[in-house]
């Protein structure tokens, strides 16, 4: 009997372990996963609070997938990309440089990437959709609204002369008819002219006004380990 009864209890002994063991690990699992989540928004705000407008490329643009940004680096700017991409949030890095072609260069690299270039790294998995608004003057909107132009200061207008002028011309002449007739004549003229008029200066091009803030929300679903939706503010860094 005595056996029997510390049988019964050491099976229910090895079931109550087994559950702790696997409760531990299921926690161990959503700690990682909230750990993770919270580096890569970490690194996001990271981003986004070093954006530097160079006016050369576009200090931030979103088309709906993409969030592309210039940020300052140790070696000049760089050119990050975060992008969705079969469920997965990417975040590309261009090599830093403080040449206005290769800035330039970048730039368009990183409308072409493919999700497997150099530089990407995953971050998130099972991602079912990711938003982005901005922060513009108080208001929230969709960050691919337009009408958020704002012209870059103009200099002072200058004014020029067109350029002045005098002159005087006198001429005589005689001439003597075939039947005896003379005449003299003589003819004179003066003139002046001037002009002013104001230079002209183009207008500059106008440029996207950057946010001061940015509304991250990315919709968790199924092979992130969390469910749900997760939003983050992140600011800007003012600009000059």
């Amino acid at each position: 009997m005595a056996l029997l009864i510390l049988s019964v209890l050491a099976a229910t002994a090895s079931k109550g372990l087994d559950a702790i063991s696997t409760a531990r690990q299921v926690a161990d699992g959503s700690l990682q996963q909230t750990l993770r989540l919270q580096s890569v928004m970490t690194q996001m705000e990271a981003d986004l609070s070093q954006v530097i407008d160079t006016q050369i490329v576009a200090g931030m643009q979103f088309d709906g997938a993409n969030l592309r940004l210039t940020r300052r680096s140790a070696a000049g700017v760089q050119v990050i990309v975060w992008t969705v991409r079969e469920r997965r949030l990417l975040r590309w890095a261009s090599p830093e440089t403080a040449r206005v072609g290769e800035l330039q260069s970048h730039w368009r690299r990183s409308t072409q990437l493919l999700g497997r270039e150099p530089g990407t790294l995953v971050a998130l998995q099972g991602i079912d959709q990711w938003q982005v608004f901005c922060f513009r003057s108080g208001n929230l909107s969709n960050c691919q609204s337009t009408g958020n132009i704002t012209q870059a200061v103009r200099p002072p207008s200058g004014t020029g002369t067109g350029g002045s002028g005098n002159a005087t011309g006198s001429g005589t002449g005689t001439g003597a008819g075939t039947e005896g007739g003379g005449g003299t004549g003589t003819g004179g003229g003066t003139g002046t002219g001037a002009g002013n008029g104001a230079g002209a200066i183009p207008n500059l091009a106008g440029r996207e006004q950057l946010p001061q803030a940015v509304r991250s929300q990315l919709a968790l679903g199924e092979g992130s380990g969390m469910s749900g939706v997760v939003t983050r503010d992140m600011m800007l860094s003012p600009q000059p």
